[in-house]
Formats: C-alpha cells, sequence, structure tokens
C-alpha cells in the first residue's frame, strides 16, 4: 500500500481515503464518494477495511463484529473507489501477539467525556490506527463520517497537533427513511429494537424543537429528554450531552449552535447518534 501510495504521490495524482471497519453501507459509500469528489477523476481513492482489535474494550463486541468482505469489496467497486486496503493484524501491529508492540498514539482532551468516559481506551486505539493508516495510504484528504462527531474532531485535532499534511472532511450523516442513523451494528437489532431505535433521531429533533425557541438549561434538557427515552423501554440511555462543537466542552445553557450527542444501547447493541441544535 505504502510503495504504490508513494508511486502516486510521486507522479502527482492525489489520495483521496476513507477508513472503515467494514461491512459497509450507504453511509460509507456516501463518503466513499465524497473522496472522488475532493480528488477529483484524476486522482485516486483508497478504502481501508480493518476491524482494529485496539479500539474494542475487553468486554465488546470484536469478534462478533460484522464481516462480509466479497459484499464490500463489490460495494466499492459500484462506489468508484479504486483500492481497498485490507492489512491484517499483524501488519498493524507487528508483534503485539508476542508482546512486543508498545506505541500508542493519544489525545488527551477531547476525548475525555462522552465515548471517552464510556469506552476508556477506544480513543487510543483509534488515532493509534488512523496515524498508522495515514502513514500506509499517505492521502492528501481524508473523509469521516460525522455521525461520530467526536472520534472526527479527535482526528482532526490529531491532524492539526501531529502536523499531518492530511485534509479531513466530514461528511454528513446518512439515516434509513425513519431517521435512524445508518450503522454497521444495527444489523444487530431485532425487530422490537430496531422499531424503538429510532427514538434517538426523534430525541435529536425534540431538543432541537425545545431550543428553536429560546435558550434553555442543559440539565434542564436533559432531564427531558431522559424522560422522553422512557417510550423506548428498551432502550439503556449511556449519556445525554450538550457541548460546544468546537471544543467538545460541556456547555450550561443550550441555544441555537450547541452540538447535542446521545447513546444508548438495545439489548447487546449500542447506538450513537449526534445533531448541531
Amino acid at each position: 500500500m505504502q510503495r504504490q501510495a508513494r508511486q502516486w504521490r510521486g507522479a502527482g495524482i492525489p489520495i483521496g481515503f476513507v477508513p472503515t471497519m467494514g461491512y459497509l453501507h450507504e453511509g460509507h459509500l456516501s463518503l466513499v464518494r465524497e473522496a472522488r469528489r475532493q480528488v477529483g477523476r484524476d486522482g485516486r481513492v483508497v478504502v481501508s477495511i480493518y476491524v482494529n482489535p485496539t479500539q474494542f474494550g475487553p468486554a465488546e463486541d470484536l469478534a462478533k463484529y460484522p464481516r462480509d468482505l466479497p459484499r464490500d469489496l463489490k460495494l466499492c467497486r459500484a462506489a468508484d473507489a479504486d483500492v481497498v486496503f485490507t492489512p491484517e493484524d499483524a501488519a498493524m501491529y507487528p508483534g503485539k501477539a508476542e508482546g512486543r508492540y508498545s506505541t500508542y498514539v493519544v489525545e488527551e482532551t477531547l476525548g475525555q467525556g462522552m465515548e471517552g468516559a464510556s469506552r476508556p481506551a477506544h480513543f487510543r486505539g483509534v488515532t493509534t490506527v488512523v496515524a498508522k493508516l495515514f502513514n500506509l495510504v499517505l492521502p492528501d484528504v481524508a473523509v469521516f463520517g460525522q455521525k461520530d462527531y467526536q472520534q472526527a474532531a479527535i482526528i482532526r485535532r490529531m491532524v492539526a497537533d501531529l502536523n499531518f499534511p492530511v485534509k479531513i472532511v466530514v461528511a454528513p450523516t446518512q439515516r434509513e427513511a425513519d431517521g435512524l442513523a445508518m450503522s454497521s451494528r444495527n444489523k444487530f437489532l431485532d425487530a422490537e429494537q430496531r422499531a424503538q431505535a429510532v427514538i434517538l433521531f426523534h430525541a435529536l429533533q425534540a431538543a432541537k424543537a425545545a431550543v428553536a425557541a429560546k435558550p434553555i438549561s442543559a440539565a434542564r434538557l436533559k432531564k427531558d429528554l431522559r424522560e422522553f427515552f422512557t417510550a423506548a423501554p428498551l432502550a439503556r440511555l449511556d449519556y445525554v450531552e450538550f457541548f460546544d462543537p468546537e471544543t467538545l466542552a460541556p456547555v450550561r445553557q443550550v441555544v441555537r449552535g450547541t452540538h447535542l450527542a446521545l447513546a444508548a444501547a438495545f439489548g447487546r447493541t449500542r447506538l450513537l447518534d449526534n445533531a448541531r441544535l
């Protein structure tokens, strides 16, 4: 991969990159199309498919994470990707199985709350693997989805702090017809869970309506949204957070332009959503 990327760079060919963990859906494919738009017809678009073990906690679903590489390859061809990069663990983390891998990339501020609080080692795994993929793919531009808003903010900070010559583009969340954010994990929902999972989207809409008329305290709106979730008894709400969209710092007063992020579990399936209010 790196040898091919160097050849492209040497020839002045721009590289667009979409890192994924596979089991692709329309949300991922929209990122591939955005990468193509960014680099043009003369550029190259690379999609990585790698289920990164270091971003999963001990009790999380690494072994059960959905995988279907033949299907993913067909989708990537249809979306006009040029290369699909599918590294193995031994290449990405050399010597880890024998205890010899010990270098990680850690962002220390933006990853403290929300997903970082619920999944303490998660973002260390994300920043490490993305840094490694940037070193292998050598992209001019990399495209991430807004559904994982905190992740995208952390990657932007890492790129700025570590002087990666990569433009980060964050593309809009793609949704199902009823508003549920597209996710590879949606396949694990049974029919009843799937019907109730749309409450995340409805909660975002309710918060937008609440703040449209006038500012409201974050504590009050959190309380209202927690009560709102009682309409979906299968949902175990993890967090409701209102924060500044640039710094991710929590706010006490919710106004137009504040960002809202939600996480809830349905059975063993944990879903995220977020929106600018």
